[in-house]
């Protein structure tokens, strides 16, 4: 798995991901805990859905 999630969408998958689960935690929605999986992705720095739109937010490495 190479990383595809950068920066700013990391970022954004954190605070989103926490958000929902923090909401599912004090009574909301059960659909609440899929802050689980952005939250994840953001941790591992791969989102499986991006190879296959063709999209990557991960800046390319300089060698």
């Amino acid at each position: 798995m190479k990383a595809n999630v950068g920066g700013i969408d990391r970022i954004l998958r954190i605070v989103v991901g926490l958000a929902l689960i923090a909401w599912a935690l004090l009574g909301g929605p059960i659909w609440a805990w899929i802050g689980v999986v952005p939250l994840a992705t953001a941790l591992i720095g791969f989102c499986p859905l991006y190879p296959l739109i063709g999209m990557n937010t991960c800046p390319a490495k300089k060698g």
